[in-house]
C-alpha cells in the first residue's frame, strides 16, 4: 500500500510495500508476544443517510474516468465513505472548543503503572513508547520522518504512532506471514484495536497509539475500515467497477488520511469547511493507492490479482489474458492514459486541501503529494510498460522537489 515519499498518506503505502519486516506481537493472543502475521476484520456497516442536509459531495463523484461523462448523484460507495468523513469532521469541530489535554492526572489508567505487567516493563514511560515509533518511522520511512520534524512535538510524536498501526496492520496481510492470516485473526486484531481505544493497550506501540487517540479527536472508523481493505484482500482479487475499486481505495488508503488530519490540524484562519478538508485527504490517499495499483500491474499479476477495473478494461478492447500476457498495445496505451487521468484528478483535488492544514503540517503533506505524483510521469516515460518495469521517481529528483514544495508550503494560504 502507500506513498514512499513524506506523509503518513503516502509513507503509509510504500514502506510497507518496500519489503522491510516489521515484526509485532500477533493479535491471535492476548498478552503473551509470540510472533504472527495479522489481518484486518469488517467494520460495522455504514449508517444509512438520512435525509434532509445537503452534503457536499466528497470528490471521488466528479473525478470519473476521462471518456465517461459527470455523475450528479453519489455512488453507493461514496455515500457510505461520505458518512465516516462527516462522523471525523463532526467530532473534531466537537472537540475543536476544548481540546482534551492529557495530564498526569488525566492519563489513562495504563500510563501510570510502574510495576511490571504481562511481561512489558514500564508502560508508564510513554515517551519510550513514542520513540519506539519514531524509530521504526526513520527506517522504512525516512522522507516522511524528515517531514515531521517540522510539527510539533506533540503531533510529530501521534503521527508516529498512527503510521507505526498503519505500518503493522499492513504486515498482516503483506508480511513473512501474511499465508497464515485467517479471518479469526483479524476478529482479534479488530478486539486489540477497541481495547486501545478504551486505554487498554497491549504493548509500547499501542500505548503511544492509546495516548494519542486519548489527546486528539480521531474516531476509530477509519481504522477498523482500514483492517476491511486488509480482509478483503485475503478473498478478493478482482475489481468489476471503479466503484468498487474506490471503496477498496478508501479503505487502505483513504483512511489513512482521516485518521491523520485531527493530529496534523488545520489552519486557524482557514475558511474553508472541515468537511472539504477532510474529503482532500480523502482524495490524496485515493490517489496514492491508484497510483499504487498503475505502478504494480505487472505485479499483482504475477500474484493473480488485477486491480483496475474490469467493466473500464472491456470497454477498452482489453481481458484479463492481456493483463497476464504483459504486452503493450495501443489499447494499453489508450486504457492507461485514461487510468493516469484519474488519478492526477484526485492529486489536484487533494492538493486544493494542502494550504487549509496548519503551517506546520503542509511541506510533509505536499512533499508527498509531489513526489508520489511523479510516478505516474514515470509510467508514462516507461511508454506504459507496468508490465516489466517498475516506476519510481529518482533520489535527484526527489532532492530537487523537497526544497520546492518546502517553499509553495511556506506561502499556501
Amino acid at each position: 500500500m502507500a506513498a514512499g515519499s513524506s506523509t503518513v498518506w503516502a509513507a503509509h503505502h510504500h514502506a510497507c510495500s518496500g519489503g522491510g519486516r516489521f515484526h509485532h506481537p500477533s493479535p491471535s493472543h492476548s498478552h503473551h508476544h509470540r510472533p504472527r502475521r495479522v489481518l484486518l476484520p469488517p467494520p460495522p456497516p455504514f449508517p444509512a443517510r438520512r435525509g434532509g442536509a445537503s452534503l457536499a459531495r466528497p470528490p471521488r463523484a466528479s473525478l470519473v474516468a476521462a471518456a465517461a461523462p459527470a455523475v450528479a448523484v453519489r455512488t453507493a460507495s461514496e455515500e457510505a465513505v461520505y458518512e465516516v468523513v462527516l462522523r471525523q469532521a463532526a467530532l473534531v469541530k466537537t472537540a475543536a472548543p476544548q481540546r482534551r489535554r492529557t495530564t498526569r492526572r488525566e492519563q489513562p489508567r495504563w500510563a501510570e503503572e510502574k510495576e511490571e505487567e504481562e511481561g512489558v516493563v514500564g508502560w508508564g514511560l510513554l515517551g519510550d513508547a513514542y520513540d519506539r515509533c519514531g524509530e521504526v518511522c526513520a527506517e522504512y520511512a525516512k522522507t516522511f520522518y524528515l517531514g515531521t520534524q517540522l510539527m510539533t512535538p506533540e503531533r510529530r510524536k501521534a503521527v508516529w504512532a498512527i503510521y507505526v498501526w498503519c505500518r503493522r496492520t499492513d504486515e498482516l496481510v503483506d508480511g513473512p506471514n501474511a499465508s497464515y492470516i485467517t479471518p479469526t485473526a483479524l476478529d482479534r486484531w479488530e478486539k486489540r484495536l477497541e481495547d486501545l481505544f478504551e486505554g487498554r493497550p497491549y504493548d509500547m506501540y499501542d500505548a503511544a497509539l492509546s495516548d494519542t487517540v486519548s489527546k486528539f479527536p480521531v474516531d476509530i472508523q477509519p481504522f477498523k475500515d482500514m483492517i476491511e481493505g486488509m480482509r478483503l484482500d485475503l478473498w478478493k482479487s478482482r475489481y468489476t467497477t471503479f466503484d468498487e475499486l474506490y471503496l477498496y481505495c478508501y479503505y487502505v488508503a483513504g483512511t489513512v488520511g482521516l485518521m491523520t488530519v485531527p493530529v496534523m490540524g488545520i489552519a486557524p484562519d482557514s475558511k474553508a469547511s472541515t468537511e472539504s478538508v477532510y474529503n482532500a485527504a480523502l482524495a490524496l490517499g485515493i490517489a496514492n493507492q491508484l497510483t499504487n495499483i498503475l505502478r504494480d500491474v505487472g505485479e499483482d499479476a504475477r500474484r493473480g490479482r488485477i486491480y483496475l477495473p474490469l467493466d473500464e478494461l472491456a470497454q477498452a478492447g482489453l481481458t484479463e489474458e492481456d493483463i497476464f500476457r504483459g504486452k503493450v498495445t495501443d489499447k494499453w496505451r489508450r486504457f492507461m492514459k485514461g487510468q493516469i487521468q484519474r488519478a492526477r484528478l484526485f492529486f489536484d483535488e487533494a492538493e486544493k486541501g494542502v494550504a487549509h492544514l496548519d503551517s506546520a503540517s503542509r511541506w510533509p503533506v505536499l512533499a508527498s503529494l509531489w513526489l508520489y505524483r511523479q510516478i505516474l510521469d514515470a509510467i508514462e516515460a516507461n511508454d506504459y510498460d507496468n508490465f516489466t518495469k517498475r516506476a519510481y521517481v529518482g533520489k535527484a529528483k526527489k532532492l530537487l522537489s523537497l526544497p520546492v514544495a518546502y517553499a509553495r508550503a511556506a506561502v499556501a494560504s
